[in-house]
Formats: structure tokens, sequence, C-alpha cells
């Protein structure tokens, strides 16, 4: 008897009854002793997180993320068409001027509603009642969709519902960082319940929307992208022409770029990153934004007094939303071989004197402008001499001068430091000239390897990446593959003569791959396009090395280079499926492991 409890429990004790092992196990045809929360299989391959059952009590994650797609569809198609009638669920008339008090509205059951050609909440073309395009939609009235660009900048006469909104804000937050997007999700919902001339942005919220299709995929709710496209760059263009909220028009520039980017459309991309950097230089984003020392600061540090003075979200949000522009400028200028948009120069009015960014939650609380400004320095020298000139702080600038430790150690500081590192090390390799060597390009070379290796050594170890949370989690691997992609860039005018840059070269190739290792699947959903490029750098370093052992006699074994090439490939592939953006170097990997 106690045996047959223990069989029936899910024990590993006996046969686990047909149907009662876990998702994942029947998936991979492995033999479940049926544990809960998590079997042993699951819990051994640290994908205890992914362990479901399908007991007929509950729905799984994956059931209830296909309903909750499936109920936004057809709310999208209810909003698109008053007159459609969806074949499994009746739904209300939102556009019409009167309802009666005892009538409601009912979204049914979404688990009733399949996605099969039958039963889809897109009606197929011989439908009686056709939908009308997205792009053709009319002006401002009863029956136009929510997102048209004239409710935005119009008040409608009837206010159309939109529940649709913060379903999509749910499904974008998650991967706001992806895009180098920070901003406070509880404000940004909340001004949705805001009059129009106080919401945000249309051209913002429209490419928010057009992120939050394109995480979908391959769902069907990816199916609007181009709508949401279409409209975040005509409001965009009004935005400009209005000069209307222009820190939001700065933003939506950002996530259309990174959008356009990360689907192979570059030149697009770089038309939008370039009129972000633009922006921000014309609207002074680049510029310290903290009152004049003298306003606050007395001659010595001694009586530095940190009184309180709170760092409001608004003024947190124009410091992220350079940062933002700069790090699109500076890493994917270095992908498209172009010089970046955002000056660096000693004028005033182009030197980069912003402070470095914080996490989002440091300018949600209350601080003080004095500390702020104190941890932007490495120690009370700098500081102090920063109070005697009473001029702003060069932050890029005095970074690249081996002010490693400045800006505490927030993950958007690392991250804008990485990019500089990326950025900088990119330009002394192509100002590199072999027939010419520079004794002060060496120079300017070996400190900046110095500065890379002193920023790696300030960063949390892979290793431990495990125990941070998911966001900060693939914002350090960003970081960490930066840093060793610029080692790369850096040597690369050496590295095929010089055997301390092919050394240097080869071990942060290595470093790359041993990033890769610590990942899981999911974190190729949620990390930032520009890693792709960096996995295409260190691939190339590994080939390289793959052709000298094999073509070394007598030959040399190259098991362990192939492997480490391998595991790269796997993540190239893996990221190419949520960014078509590496074709062409997969397929001359996978060439050459065919070989």
């Amino acid at each position: 008897m106690a045996n047959k409890t223990a069989i029936v429990g899910g024990g590993a004790q006996g046969a686990l009854q047909r149907g009662k092992a876990c998702l994942r196990c029947r998936k991979r045809k492995m033999r479940c002793d049926g544990t809960k929360p998590a079997c042993q299989q699951c819990v051994r391959a640290k994908k205890a997180d992914c362990c479901e059952y399908d007991d007929g009590k509950g729905k799984t994650r994956t059931q209830i993320l296909k309903e909750t797609i499936a109920r936004l569809e057809l709310r999208i198609r209810e909003l698109e068409d008053p007159e459609y009638v969806s074949p499994a669920i009746t739904l209300h008339d939102p556009h019409a001027y009167h309802h009666s008090e005892s009538s409601s509205s009912s979204l049914g059951s979404p688990g009733s509603t399949s996605f099969s050609a039958s039963h889809s909440p897109f009606p197929s073309e011989t439908t009686s009642s056709p939908p009308r395009p997205w792009t053709n939609l009319p002006g401002v009235s009863p029956s136009a969709t929510p997102f048209s660009s004239e409710i935005f900048f119009d008040e409608p006469q009837i206010p159309a519902p939109f529940d649709l909104a913060p379903a999509l804000l749910d499904l974008f937050a998650p991967h706001r960082h992806q895009c180098g997007f920070e901003v406070h999700m509880g404000s940004l919902r909340d001004s949705l319940n805001l009059p129009m001339s106080e919401q945000r942005h249309p051209a913002l919220m429209n490419a928010i929307y057009l992120w939050a299709c394109f995480v979908s995929r391959p769902e069907p709710l990816c199916e609007h992208e181009e709508h949401f496209l279409t409209q975040a760059i005509q409001a965009h263009q009004q935005g400009l022409r209005l000069a209307d909220k222009v820190l939001d028009i700065i933003q939506a520039s950002c996530l259309l770029s990174v959008y356009f980017l990360a689907n192979g459309r570059l030149l697009e991309g770089s038309y939008h990153a370039s009129a972000a950097a633009a922006l921000a230089i014309q609207v002074g984003l680049h510029m310290d934004v903290s009152p004049e020392p003298h306003q606050w600061m007395n001659d010595s540090t001694e009586s530095f007094d940190l009184k309180p003075q709170k760092i409001d979200l608004r003024r947190g949000e124009r410091v992220l939303a350079f940062w933002q522009v700069y790090n699109l400028d500076r890493c994917w200028s270095v992908v498209l071989r172009k010089p970046p948009v955002l000056p660096d120069a000693s004028n005033p009015w182009t030197s980069i004197t912003c402070p470095w960014p914080q996490d989002m939650a440091e300018y949600d609380s209350v601080r003080t402008l004095k500390l702020s400004v104190l941890f932007a320095y490495a120690d009370l020298e700098t500081f102090q001499g920063y109070i005697e000139s009473n001029s702003p702080y060069h932050t890029i600038a005095g970074f690249l001068n081996g002010d490693v430790a400045s800006g505490s150690f927030s993950l958007q500081t690392l991250r804008a430091k990485a990019s500089t590192l990326f950025a900088h090390a990119d330009q002394l390799s192509r100002a590199w000239d072999s027939r010419k060597p520079s004794p002060v390009n060496q120079d300017q070379i070996r400190a900046l390897e110095i500065t890379i290796t002193r920023f790696l050594s300030t960063l949390p170890p892979v290793h431990s990446l495990d125990a941070t949370m998911p966001d900060d989690r693939q914002i350090l691997i960003t970081v960490h593959t930066l840093a060793h992609a610029s080692i790369i860039i850096l040597h690369q005018p050496f590295s095929r003569d010089d055997a301390h840059s092919y050394d240097r070269s080869s071990r942060a190739a290595r470093a790359c791959a041993s990033i890769i290792k610590s990942m899981t699947d999911s974190d190729f959903n949620f990390l930032d396009p520009i890693v792709g490029t960096c996995w295409t750098s260190a691939a190339e370093i590994i080939v390289r090395e793959l052709d000298t052992l094999e073509s070394a006699w007598p030959p040399m074994n190259s098991s362990d280079v192939r492997s480490e090439l391998g595991t790269i490939l796997y993540a190239m592939t893996n990221f190419h499926s949520h960014f078509p953006i590496l074709g062409i170097p997969i397929a001359k990997i996978q060439k050459r492991l065919e070989v």
C-alpha cells in the first residue's frame, strides 16, 4: 500500500502513470519522476522554472500566454471594425454613442479561441465584412482607432476605450533594457489615465507598442507591427514639426532605430540613430543638468553640507535619455563603420558633461544632488579640483583618462562605460597606420588596454551572474561582452603579426564563449542586439586560430577550438532567430566547421 501511494504521488519508487510526466520531459522523451513542483530531470538541467505539469487542474504558463495574446487580438479586431462579431465571442460595440445601463460586454473565455484559420480573430479575405486596412483609417470619427494620430493630438468627442495599452506595456516592460530604454514603468502606466495633453507623446507610445508586437513573435500580435510603425513615424514627424515633447521624440527615435537595426534594416536604423543624436545635442542633453556648483558648494569639502534635494523622475529620465542616445550612437557607429554623431571635444558646447546615469530606482527615491555629484568623481582630490575650477566635469574624458571608478557602479553607468570603451577601441584601431606608426597612438592603445582591464576587474564575475536578477543579468552580459569585444577590436591591426596582441584577442574571444556558456535559453529573448555583432568579432578570432592549428604540420589537435567556435555558432543561431542580422557570418562559420 505504501509503495502504491508513493507511485501515485509522483515519487521515484516506481513507474510513473501515463500522462503524469512534466511537459518538458514529455517533449524531450526523458524519464520523469513526477516530483512537484519540479522533477529531478529539470532540477539537474537547471530548468526548474520550466517544469510544468498538465494534469487538467490548471493552465500552464504557455497556455495563459496564448490566451492573453488571443484576447488582445480580439480586442484589436473589435477596435478596428465595430461591426465585426467573433465566431466564438460576442463583443460590445465600443464606439456606439449610447449604451443601455443593463447591457454588459464580455470577453468570454479566451480558452475557447484558437489560432486556426476558422477561429482566427482576424477574418480572412472572404469574410463578408472585411476589415479596413490599418493604414487607411479615416480621420477623427466615432469609429476611429485609438492609435490614430488625430486622436492623440485632437481630443475626440467620444473617447474610445483603450484597455489594450496596459497589456502592450506589460509585454514591453521586460524588454525595455533590450533597446536601452530606461523609464519608470509605473509613471508610464499612470500617464495613460491622464488627459491627452498630459500623456506621453504618441510617437513614443506607438514605438513602445511596436516593440511589444515585435517581441511577441511569432504570435499573431506581431502582424500589427506595420500599423504601429506607421503611426510612430507619422507622430514623430508631427512632433518635430510642432517641437512638442522633444524628450519623448528623442526616445522614440532610439526605439525606432534599434527596431530597424534588429531587423537588418540598417540604413533606416542608422538614420534614426543619427537623428536622435543630433536632437540630443541641439536640446543640450549632453550637458550637466545639475544646479551650478557655486549655488550649493563651499570652497572646502570639510563643510560639505548634504542638504536633501530630490532628483525628480523627469530629471532622471533626461539623464537616462542622453545615455540611451549615447549607447546607441557609439556602439552602432562601430558596427555600421561610420563616425559617431555625438561629439566629445574640449569645446564647452560639445563636450559631454552629463553625469553618469543611475538606475531608475535611484531617481525614484529622495536623493541629494550633492551626494550624486560627489559619487561622479574618483576621489576627493578630483572633486576638490572640480570645486576650485567651478567648471563641469568631462564625464567621458575623465573615464578614458583612467577615472574608472567614477559614477558609482550602477548598471546604467557600467553600460555607458562599456559603450565608451567599445567606441574608443574602434577609433584607435582605425587610426593606426602600420606604414607610419605613431608613438602617441601606441601610448593611447596601451593606456586604453589598461583601462579596459581595470574596468573588467570592477564587474561582477561571470560565474556569479546566476545569482542576479534577470534584468540585471542581461545588462551585465551585454557589459561583459562589449568589454571583451573592445579588446578584440583594439588589437585587430596587430593580432596577425604580434604574439601579445594575438594572445589578448584569443583570450577575449574565449571569454565571450565563456559568457555564452553561463547563459540560459531564455536570456536570448532579452539581449541587446549589439551583443550579436560582438559574437561575430569573437568568432573571427577563433576561426583564425582554427586555421592556424589545422594548417600546421604536423596537424595539431583543434577539438577545443572547434568546441568554442560551436558554442559561439549556437549563440549566434539562437540570437538570429530573434534578430535577423547575423545570417552571413553564421553561414561562413557553418561552412568553416564543415571542412
